[in-house]
């Protein structure tokens, strides 16, 4: 860890000229603005330039009724809305700015030629950042990881509310971060999860707390390289100013802490399964204790809640599930929240659907949906989590590779199901590492396939056995997004349980 902490602009906004663009109440007034991208966050970005008097030009290549009804309202405000594919290759005549959302890919082609150009290209977080508050703006705690980000954003939202503090969970989770920071009811404390697409397109923020989960590989697709995405995660810490929480369990965060410019003072604090060392927070038998922010901590810990607390919340207490306490705990902890509120946040804390979540019991066999399981490394800790396991996989790998995963998890698998666009690689994966395993592979991509697929999952478990939705993969192939992959999976179980009782 080095410091000091950054400035808050880059040589490139010298592009901006003499305006002072670091707060809501500097001179956006006429400034030509490029918005890609008409989702929730550039929808917000375009709006919130507007109302300030910018000159907005918003872009979209899509033409469905969400980007329609947000151009009608654009409109209305006198942006300029232009939709079309042929409308996102080169940049706007007179372009001082373009501002992006998150999924448009460094090398798409406006984006590029505004790089070549020397046109700052912003993102959401960015100008999110830089229209705080001049005065008095809540602090940012950033979360980033491959995974459990979200999870542990919205445990970290429920300890800060248990403290008494005005909070929201904002970013790549809830609320976009422009309109939690526009709000016209300040924020004491902000809980903002960054995800590496929206990392990649900032390079101002100065968190007060920062923390990396874990770094797996993930989008290299759309980062180029396991290199780049590695950085643009490790970007989470830079500027920050008390403390920089990593997972001792993961080398790679504590390499991108030791990396990370930051201020001066700035601690670097470890989360750990196992008993914590000083300036950790860890595990000692089934309490979470905190040795990082205890006067005596050479010697002694806090506890801050029990195991029993976080089953409250998730009965079947996955690994996972308690690093992602820590984590958010240890970022809590670190803005001063005092034990108490630690224990009450995660105790009275709900994790969000999909989250290996149970959804039934049928002949013994427990049914759980971990469609979030977008990823690998996801996938390998909600396989973990579960001694007897058959699998249902597959969706899209974004260039990730599954060797790792099926290899460890081959002496928990009853029998996989496999599904999507991109099963036949994990399909070779099991050939290599688990020949011995009964695989069923579906070849449809109709959204009806999951009453199959439960049926042949429940065909190859046992009494005792999880039948267990982690993808691996994203679900855009076959369904609108996994928050819909995992409602089919639901559903489809329950159809299960009224034949099985039919029957």
């Amino acid at each position: 860890m080095t410091g000091p902490a950054r400035p808050g602009s880059t040589d490139h906004d010298d592009r901006l000229g003499h305006r002072d663009l670091t707060h809501r109440d500097g001179d956006w007034s006429g400034l030509h603005v490029v918005v890609c991208g008409l989702g929730v966050s550039g929808f917000a970005a375009a709006d919130a330039l507007a109302q300030r008097g910018a000159h907005v030009t918003a872009v979209d290549g899509g033409d469905s009724d969400s980007v329609r009804e947000h151009a009608q309202v654009l409109e209305v405000l006198g942006v300029d809305v232009r939709l079309g594919a042929e409308h996102t290759t080169q940049v706007p005549a007179g372009a001082e700015l373009v501002v992006t959302s998150p999924g448009w890919r460094p090398d798409q082609p406006l984006l590029a030629a505004a790089a070549a150009d020397g046109i700052p290209v912003w993102g959401e977080v960015e100008l999110a950042w830089r229209m705080r508050a001049r005065e008095g703006a809540a602090p940012w705690l950033t979360v980033t990881g491959t995974n459990g980000k979200t999870t542990t954003v919205n445990m970290l939202a429920a300890i800060l509310r248990a403290a008494g503090l005005r909070t929201i969970a904002a970013g790549n989770v809830g609320t976009p971060l422009l309109e939690a920071v526009l709000d016209p009811q300040p924020y004491d404390v902000l809980a903002v999860e960054l995800s590496s697409f929206q990392l990649h397109w900032q390079h101002s923020v100065v968190p007060r707390v920062a923390a990396c989960l874990n770094v797996a590989p993930d989008h290299v697709d759309w980062h180029g390289s396991l290199e780049a995405y590695r950085l643009a995660k490790g970007s989470v810490y830079h500027a920050a100013q008390v403390a920089c929480v990593y997972n001792v369990q993961d080398p790679v965060t504590e390499r991108l802490v030791e990396d990370a410019d930051v201020a001066e003072g700035c601690r670097a604090i470890g989360f750990t399964l196992g008993v914590p060392a000083p300036s950790m927070l860890g595990v000692v038998d089934d309490v979470l204790a905190d040795r990082a922010f205890v006067a005596e901590r050479a010697t002694s810990a806090a506890e801050l809640c029990t195991f029993e607390d976080l089953r409250a919340g998730s009965p079947s207490l996955a690994p996972h599930y308690v690093a992602n306490a820590l984590a958010a705990a240890a970022v809590a902890r670190a803005h001063g929240v005092p034990t108490a509120a630690v224990r009450d946040g995660l105790r009275g804390f709900r994790p969000d659907p999909h989250r290996i979540a149970e959804v039934g019991t049928v002949a013994g066999v427990r049914y759980v949906d971990d469609s979030k399981a977008t990823n690998p490394h996801a996938a390998a800790a909600s396989l973990a989590a579960f001694e007897h396991v058959v699998w249902v996989a597959g969706g899209l790998l974004k260039g990730a590779d599954v060797d790792d995963l099926v290899r460890q998890a081959a002496d928990r698998l009853r029998g996989v199901v496999l599904i999507g666009a991109e099963r036949a690689r994990i399909a070779d994966a099991l050939a290599r590492h688990a020949p011995e395993i009964p695989v069923v592979d579906l070849s449809t991509t109709d959204t009806e396939v999951m009453d199959v697929v439960v049926e042949q999952a429940a065909a190859l478990a046992r009494p005792g056995d999880v039948v267990l939705l982690a993808p691996a993969a994203a679900s855009w192939d076959m369904f609108t997004s996994y928050h819909a992959r995992g409602e089919a999976f639901a559903a489809a179980v329950e159809r299960h349980r009224s034949r099985v009782e039919r029957d």
